[in-house]
């Protein structure tokens, strides 16, 4: 068992994640924003590794990417990083970012540096289910790490169902099938989208992702979910003077609570 199942067999519901970029904005942020958020009671991150050519992301998350490209950040760069971060920082934490990398790094090398390092899950959008089934998945599983796959409003139940039953830790569900940094819309096809998910009863929990900026859109997310997800707008806050001071009521201002 890892972090990430330990974390969702002991809490259920309102569990917020934030998302941000490995190498943004200093090239050796990466640790040092991760026990902020801890301390700050986010309930586990996700650390993007930046690519050349990241599709499915939005301005703001792919300047981030080019800024910590230029940094000089890459998967050398943030094993290094990480190598003693499980000494300041507890709460489970998965990877994400394209496969090309990871391809380029050689996937068992990647996933033993990563489980060495202490990771605990990989989001990989752009890995295809067959591939990961026949050729990865034993990889992963034999370094204990829990690959995320993602779902939208167009992906149909038989896939959801194949989805859950290859899942070991929690589902990702993306508010649209838009870029990161679209505004969640809450609309009654949205609203139907999260219903029938829910309504699905799957053995997995499932995260809200994409569009996930502040208090109302995480409550809501959480009328459906086990949690939701935080990225673009944490990615902005980045971007400001003295962000490190303001971590903590950027996370208090999404999760009043804590």
């Amino acid at each position: 068992m890892n972090r990430l199942n330990a974390l969702f067999n002991t809490k259920k519901d309102n569990l917020l994640s934030i998302y941000y970029t490995a190498g943004y904005p200093e090239l050796d942020t990466t640790v040092d924003i991760a026990e902020a958020l801890e301390k700050a009671g986010v309930d586990f991150l996700e650390i993007g590794f930046p690519y050349s050519d990241p599709v499915a992301d939005g301005p703001v998350i792919q300047h981030s990417s080019e800024i910590a490209l230029q940094n000089g950040m890459n998967l050398n760069v943030l094993f290094e990083q990480l190598k003693d971060f499980r000494k300041r920082v507890s709460i489970p934490i998965m990877l994400m970012g394209y496969f090309n990398p990871i391809v380029q790094y050689g996937v068992e090398r990647f996933c033993k540096k990563a489980a060495q390092v202490g990771v605990d899950g990989l989001i990989v959008p752009d890995l295809p289910i067959y591939e990961y089934e026949m050729l990865y998945g034993e990889i992963f599983k034999r370094n204990h790490l829990s690959n995320i796959f993602m779902v939208t409003p167009q992906t149909s139940e038989e896939r959801i169902r194949k989805i859950d039953k290859l899942s070991n830790s929690f589902i990702y569900l993306l508010s649209s099938s838009s870029i990161t940094g679209t505004a969640l819309q809450l609309s009654v096809n949205i609203e139907d989208y999260y219903k029938r998910i829910k309504a699905m009863n799957l053995n997995n929990p499932v995260i809200i992702g994409f569009g996930i900026t502040d208090q109302k859109s995480f409550d809501k997310a959480c009328e459906y979910a086990s949690g939701a997800i935080v990225g673009t707008r944490f990615v902005k806050l980045l971007e400001e003077d003295k962000y490190a001071e303001k971590i903590p009521l950027f996370v208090k201002a999404v999760r009043p609570d804590l």
